[in-house]
């Protein structure tokens, strides 16, 4: 490895380290729901609402950010987002009541999607068009590493301490994370042509939208089932509350997998494809998956696949936005993740409608199945106009060639970045 490529390496690293803290923060509010909910006097279905107060908060803030700070040099964007998302998670520790911890967790998630989405923007303009997806991969790998080795830590600290100690911790990692960035991430010049006007450009195209609500209502279903991942492993599965932990690593194993394979599955399927067939997986899995939580090994394996599958579209969704959005990038790219987080606030929300009309723990992930077979029909019907269009001869600039089927790859749709 040359001395400029493991620069880049350590670059991309450094990116994920933050996706490390927001993926901690993000899944560990599940695995200690009984005990956040216990300390501040509301009941499971109600603390459900802080997950979705963080998702609510992602969803606002990528979208503004995104448009705001277009001309803002990316490599200084992501520090100021890092740096925020940092202090608000120290902030936690004086935060003790609904409504109080309900306001912190909506600020927590201000920066999370504009993170993502400029860290994915960066990640690809640092290597050729091919690896675009493996290294938008390993920055969302960081939310894989986090569900393997930060949330079941951060669950155990919060069980045996305090439900506060895990977002402390989160802080701290965040403030290491500016610090690595500043110091591994290449100088990132502002993006000339970028404007508010060429952000929102992304809006006015279909395909766009499409991609959107692929995220949204697919991975609704995902986080229906796992928001309540908790007390389903203990009521239906039967396991105790001690061995949760390791049933949310094995979800962060498949999470780990799964984005390892998302760039094998772009080159072998395309990108469209590959996010037709891993949607149909998880439709069926989690059809399924109320059936065999009753079993606890087939409960853990079936914990492990709805980590890999969903986090093998993740990746392919953001290439695919970033194929289709042209001149609105950050936006498309930023909007990617506040659509996963609508679709992470719809998920625990109907979760919460069916446990509180007594449908019992098994419910939610039916309901997912549901959103998972919704959002099938979207890809395929993204799939079916792209289609039309090139055999209209509509121009097709910056879409994705492998999703046609096509030998001749598209124009890169990333300003290259030379490390320094």
């Amino acid at each position: 490895m040359s001395t400029t490529q493991r620069r880049t390496a350590l670059a991309i690293v450094a990116i994920a380290l933050g996706g490390f803290a927001i993926g901690t923060t993000e899944f560990v509010t599940m695995g200690l729901l009984p005990q956040i909910a216990d300390g501040t006097g509301v009941d499971i279905p109600t603390a459900g609402h802080y997950v979705s107060a963080y998702a609510l908060g992602v969803v606002v803030g990528a979208p503004l950010i995104a448009v705001l700070a277009a001309r803002v040099p990316r490599k200084a964007l992501l520090m100021a987002l890092m740096a925020v998302f940092a202090v608000s998670h120290l902030a936690t520790t004086f935060v003790d009541t609904y409504p109080s911890l309900l306001a912190v967790r909506f600020v927590s998630g201000l920066p999370h999607g504009a993170y993502f989405g400029i860290g994915a923007l960066v990640a690809a303009s640092l290597v050729s068009r091919e690896r675009r997806t493996a290294a938008i991969a390993t920055i969302l790998g960081g939310l894989g590493v986090a569900n393997v080795l930060g949330v079941p830590l951060a669950t155990l600290l919060g069980q045996r301490f305090s439900w506060h100690l895990p977002y402390v911790a989160v802080g701290v990692v965040g403030l290491v994370t500016v610090v690595a960035v500043g110091l591994l991430l290449p100088r990132q010049a502002p993006e000339q042509a970028a404007s508010m006007r060429t952000e929102l450009s992304a809006l006015r195209r279909g395909q766009v939208w499409l991609a959107l609500l692929i995220g949204t209502v697919g991975f609704g279903g995902m986080f229906a089932m796992y928001s309540y991942i908790t007390p389903t492993m203990t009521e239906l599965t039967g396991l105790a509350e001690s061995a949760v932990p390791w049933v949310l690593m094995a979800y962060g194993i498949g999470m780990v997998t799964g984005m390892v394979l998302a760039g094998r599955v772009a080159a072998r399927f395309g990108v469209m494809r590959g996010i037709l067939v891993s949607m149909v997986a998880v439709a069926v899995l989690l059809g399924l998956f109320g059936t065999a939580a009753h079993v606890v090994w087939a409960a853990v394996a079936f914990v492990f696949l709805l980590g890999l599958v969903p986090s093998i579209v993740v990746p392919l969704l953001q290439t695919r936005l970033m194929d289709v959005a042209r001149d609105g990038q950050s936006l498309a790219a930023t909007l990617n993740h506040s659509t996963l987080n609508i679709a992470n606030a719809l998920g625990a929300w109907l979760g919460s409608l069916v446990l509180t009309a007594g449908y019992g723990y098994g419910a939610p992930s039916l309901v997912g199945a549901g959103l998972a077979v919704l959002g099938v029909g979207i890809a395929a019907l993204s799939a079916g106009l792209e289609r039309r269009d090139r055999r209209r001869g509509v121009p097709a600039s910056r879409l994705d060639a492998d999703a046609a089927g096509s030998d001749t790859p598209a124009p890169t749709a990333v300003r290259e970045v030379t490390p320094v």
